[in-house]
């Protein structure tokens, strides 16, 4: 499914990042998410995770859903964390700062693991993935 992502924060994400917490497991579970409106997590068949795919296809990254009211059918929201980076394209435009709203990419339901913060440096920095 094609949508547009939005990236923010939440009061949650920033306390535990600004605690020190990226290598918890409630870290993960906070951030490493993606919101999908209800009629497109129900037209998704209600999967617990999906890949999200970056518009050119080349970035990847697998994460929980969380179906809510508070995006809009054809969007996803993620918290601006690691997961949502390796989506986001680095060309700032210009401007200094990636377009971390308004990007195009593709959902799709998902079997495959959600990686924590260090797997995701670890493998898709790191590994080159």
């Amino acid at each position: 499914m094609e949508v547009i992502l939005l990236t923010g924060s939440t009061i949650n994400e920033g306390k535990l990042a600004k605690g020190g917490n990226k290598f918890t497991d409630e870290y993960t579970m906070e951030c490493a998410s993606c919101w999908i409106s209800p009629l497109d997590f129900v037209s998704l068949c209600s999967p617990s995770k999906v890949k999200v795919t970056s518009e050119n296809g080349k970035h990847s990254i697998v994460v929980y859903t969380k179906c809510t009211d508070a995006v809009q059918p054809g969007q996803v929201f993620m918290l601006r964390a690691i997961w949502s980076n390796v989506i986001i394209d680095p060309d700032t435009h210009s401007t200094g700062s990636p377009l971390y709203k308004g990007a195009p990419v593709t959902i799709e339901p998902t079997d495959e693991e959600v990686l924590s913060a260090e797997d995701v440096v670890l493998k898709v920095y790191i590994g080159g993935e």
